[in-house]
């Protein structure tokens, strides 16, 4: 319904102003006729028009403020540890602040369940392994607020099986008849079968133990496993942690041997793209910007992560964070395709590995779950050199 002319829906700082001074005139006029109990009273009028003025200022300036400074609450995949750098460092720098954004970063308990979490709206946007999507989709295919990738940020699975030299274990085909263990959400785990297939074994022949995710390298340091499965750069350092010595470790990434699965990727949850599109796409050029820095100074990474987690040991999280720089966010892979892209048919491959892998209830559409709509500029996404 069309506004009245002379309707007014709400008072401006300049209104405020003019009634201000229009008493102000009136104290001088009235002054002069009818002496000082007049003018007191227009005095007093004066101050209440001044104050709503400077009211008005406050509420219309906090205005702008929240318009201007989008919030996004961002959860990890997993603990405060070296490859949160890239995201935490942009925090540290005031990156996202700039992009006039206002992110909450938090640690995180696993990729399903920071997927979950997007889905629900707990989350605006995380960090997750690329397979936990695609696997929300295959089981959920009637959600209403699916998760989507957005950026790719691990062109490689850092997924691995990992053992000691001393088993004898050196090939794939030396794990038959072997005793394996991983947390049952373990992401080499559940792709294990592509893993398996990939080098002629029968996945189905395998008899796996769970445990805690603590408990994974102290249980093949102490024999009572022959393998294990894990992020190479993660079980790496907590076999270390436990004595062992790099050179009498095993490890067998599944992009040596055949797996060509994505890793983890920013995503986003549906309704946060359409009503934040252009959050979104300040968030990713701000985390651009944050990870190209990491790449460049590693150390000056730790340093933000050491912030958010003053326990950590500096010196074993920056050999962690350089692991997952080398193996899966510079590899050539992601060179080959540029940094924060996927290429279609390894991902359309990867969509029907998976759905045949985790057994999910219904086929996978991978156009459905990624889109390249929010990608910073191309230099922009020149941050691997």
């Amino acid at each position: 319904m069309p506004q009245h002319p002379s309707a007014k829906p709400f008072a401006t700082i300049g209104d405020a102003r003019t009634n201000a001074m229009a008493s102000a005139g009136a104290v001088r006029m009235d002054a002069g006729r009818a002496g000082v109990p007049t003018m007191r009273r227009r005095m007093l009028q004066f101050g209440l028009a001044l104050g709503t003025a400077m009211v008005l200022s406050t509420q219309i300036a906090g205005q702008a403020h929240a318009q201007a400074n989008t919030k996004i609450r961002f959860q990890l995949d997993w603990r405060f540890e070296g490859p949160a750098a890239l995201f935490l460092l942009g925090e540290q720098k005031g990156y996202f602040k700039a992009e006039k954004l206002d992110v909450a970063i938090d640690a995180g308990n696993g990729s399903g369940n920071v997927v979950n979490r997007v889905a629900s709206g707990t989350y605006d946007m995380g960090f997750a392994d690329l397979a936990s999507v695609m696997e929300f989709y295959g089981n959920n295919p009637d959600a209403r607020n699916k998760p989507i990738a957005v950026m790719m940020v691990y062109n490689n699975t850092p997924a691995a099986v990992l053992t000691l030299k001393k088993s004898g274990i050196k090939t794939p085909k030396d794990l038959t008849g072997k005793r394996l263990g991983a947390p049952v959400f373990d992401a080499g785990r559940r792709a294990f079968p592509i893993f398996a297939k990939a080098n002629g074994l029968q996945a189905s022949g395998f008899n796996w133990q769970a445990m805690d995710p603590t408990l994974r390298e102290t249980m093949l340091t102490r024999g009572d496993l022959d393998a294990i499965t894990g992020f190479s750069f993660t079980s790496v350092l907590n076999l270390n942690a436990r004595g062992v010595k790099d050179e009498d470790i095993v490890v067998m990434p599944y992009p040596q041997f055949g797996v060509k699965l994505y890793g983890n990727a920013v995503i986003a949850s549906e309704e946060f793209l359409k009503k934040n599109p252009e959050a979104v796409k300040a968030f990713l050029r701000a985390f651009a910007k944050s990870s190209k820095d990491v790449i460049a100074k590693p150390e000056e990474g730790i340093k933000a992560v050491k912030a958010r987690d003053g326990i950590i040991d500096e010196k074993l999280e920056l050999k962690r964070l350089k692991l997952a720089l080398d193996s899966v966010v510079k590899s050539p892979d992601a060179k080959a395709e540029g940094f924060g892209r996927v290429s279609k048919p390894r991902l359309s491959l990867m969509a029907s590995q998976v759905a045949d892998a985790f057994g999910t209830k219904g086929r996978i559409d991978p156009d459905a779950l990624w889109t390249d709509a929010y990608l910073p500029s191309a230099a922009e996404l020149d941050v691997l050199r």
